[in-house]
């Protein structure tokens, strides 16, 4: 699967696989690029998160989430997605600010969701 989107993303590539849940992905590096490596995860590593695109907000909404409790271990912006994700629920989709595109494994739910920003990075799945 990841070997087909190389295209899109030259500087790395990762997995997750829980033997219930299996996701990848091809990175292009473009924000903090020695700690963005994926998946990223909450402190308690709950969520797990896959990827693309820019949060235009993401340093605001990274002062509130430290302003809330939240331990950030990068500057990426797909990292404010996981403690956002944590802190609001779906609702964080709505105070993203951006292009965007993610599959977000919730292990204590068990919830995939897989989601993108309104007018809709197109992810092509082969």
């Amino acid at each position: 699967m990841c070997e087909l989107m190389k295209h899109r993303g030259p500087d790395d590539e990762a997995y997750y696989s829980n033997g219930y849940v299996h996701l990848g992905m091809r990175r292009l590096a473009i924000i903090d690029l020695r700690k963005g490596l994926y998946p990223i995860r909450n402190e308690n590593g709950r969520i797990c998160l896959f990827y693309n695109g820019e949060i235009y907000n993401f340093r605001e909404l990274s002062k509130e989430l430290v302003a809330r409790g939240h331990t950030l271990s990068s500057m990426t912006d797909g990292e404010v997605i996981a403690h956002a994700y944590e802190e609001w629920g779906p609702d964080c989709f709505k105070r993203l600010n951006g292009m965007w595109a993610f599959a977000l494994w919730d292990s204590e739910s068990e919830n995939l969701i897989v989601a993108g920003d309104h007018f809709g990075i197109i992810i092509l799945l082969h």
